[in-house]
């Protein structure tokens, strides 16, 4: 509860208001506490007459009534929680934001303070969202509810049955009491149907054909009218029960079926939080199967921050093996970078390699972009090394250049690289060129980017 919901206690219309939400708690509870008394008491103790039947009737009555109590408890009774404070906006902060002049302003002032929040839902204008009761940075699919005068995370709907918020604590306990509330309905429906059937053969006296009294006219009534109300609440369940049931194989609330959450990476996308079936199941109900069926928190997460679909690819395409046609995939998470918020800050490119002439055995490759430009270092093996060494002054001199060790070296190249040996490429040209001619005349070989 907030502040405010405090606030309205003290007072006597606050009082009221408070008493007037538990009302449909109470109708639910005088509902509960009749149908005990029209099975147990009407239906098994004085009507069945088969002792080991009743035994049986009510040992799975009182299982299947004991976790739906205990779930709807959980559901009543489990608190919203409070956001902590770090997603709390100072009040000088608060005053400078609502004393901006342009909504651009605001929106600079709650993505610096939020910069280090793990947010990454927007509004419809890409700023973080803010609430403006609770002076707070919103979490992750938390919106705040006017019933409780708070923020609530992963707020799916504030449920007048239960009166309270159907939350991140308590969304399990709300799921497993509309499922235990349905079996509930369909035990006591279905264990009634035949006396209910019977009781249609009686007379006015409340006599059977056979002339036995079965039951008093009251528990006639009571029978009655425990079959119509099971089967009513059981149809009501089976669509409720069912739609969530969806949402948590979805991973996707009450509000976000209707509203889709806004990401700062992608933009709308209900589907946002949809990390498979199972996945989504498991973050509601826990990876643990022995808590499954049991009201006990054993959700996943600490409520603030949600793992999503884009997270999920990015996590399945870093496996050791990769397919091929996997590995250009280049898809984001949601904490990346916005595309309408770009601040990212281009580094100046290092020019410290485009000043001086490069080396005779260096190769810059094609196929990188201009900021990435690979420098291959080739050494020529040792004993070529000499030979190397005397060709600039044979340049010079205007001698002629031997072809033959080319050859040699290129055979020996491709051996070597057959059989796995470092491959050692000789990037000086074998070509009876004169000294003069080497800058003019002689042509440009086909890779442009090759040093000649």
């Amino acid at each position: 509860m907030g502040n405010d919901e405090h606030r309205r206690r003290k007072t006597p219309c606050g009082f009221c208001m408070a008493v007037f939400k538990w009302i449909p708690v109470l109708f639910i509870t005088a509902v509960i506490a009749w149908s005990y008394y029209a099975y147990v008491v009407e239906l098994c103790i004085r009507n069945t007459q088969n002792t080991i039947g009743m035994i049986f009737m009510l040992l799975f009555y009182h299982l299947f009534l004991t976790l739906f109590m205990w779930s709807y408890w959980r559901t009543i009774m489990t608190s919203v929680g409070r956001i902590p404070d770090q997603w709390r906006i100072p009040d000088e902060e608060v005053t400078r934001l609502f004393r901006a002049d342009s909504p651009d302003t605001q929106k600079r002032i709650l993505n610096n303070f939020a910069r280090d929040l793990p947010v990454t839902n927007r509004t419809m204008n890409g700023s973080v969202r803010f609430c403006e009761k609770c002076k707070i940075i919103k979490p992750d699919r938390a919106h705040h509810c006017s019933v409780c005068s708070c923020c609530v995370l992963k707020m799916d709907h504030h449920c007048p049955w239960v009166n309270n918020c159907v939350n991140f604590y308590n969304y399990k306990y709300f799921v497993l009491f509309l499922g235990y509330a349905l079996v509930y309905c369909l035990y006591v429906a279905f264990t009634s149907l035949h006396d209910f059937v019977d009781f249609w053969k009686y007379d006015n006296n409340g006599y059977s054909a056979q002339g036995q009294l079965n039951a008093s006219g009251m528990g006639r009534f009571h029978i009655l009218f425990l079959f119509f109300i099971a089967i009513m609440f059981a149809i009501s369940l089976v669509s409720l029960f069912g739609y969530h049931i969806y949402l948590v194989l979805m991973n996707r609330t009450t509000l976000e079926s209707f509203r889709a959450p806004i990401f700062r990476v992608g933009g709308p996308d209900k589907n946002g939080y949809n990390l498979g079936r199972y996945a989504n199941f498991c973050e509601v109900f826990g990876d643990d199967w022995q808590y499954w069926l049991l009201p006990v928190f054993s959700s996943r997460g600490s409520g603030y921050s949600y793992p999503t679909s884009s997270d999920q690819s990015r996590v399945s395409t870093a496996s050791p093996v990769q397919r091929y046609d996997a590995m250009g995939d280049t898809a984001t998470s949601r904490l990346d970078g916005n595309p309408t918020d770009k601040l990212i800050g281009a580094s100046p490119l290092d020019s410290t390699n485009h000043h001086h002439n490069p080396s005779p055995h260096q190769v810059r490759s094609t196929s990188a972009q201009p900021s990435q430009q690979l420098q291959l270092q080739v050494q020529p093996p040792p004993q070529f090394r000499d030979e190397l060494d005397e060709r600039p002054d044979q340049l010079a001199n205007g001698q002629s250049l031997n072809c033959s060790t080319a050859a040699v070296r290129s055979s020996q190249a491709a051996d070597g690289a057959a059989n796995g040996a470092a491959v050692y490429i000789d990037m000086i040209g074998d070509h009876p060129l004169a000294g003069t001619a080497l800058a003019k005349d002689y042509p440009r070989p086909p890779n442009g980017d090759l040093p000649v």
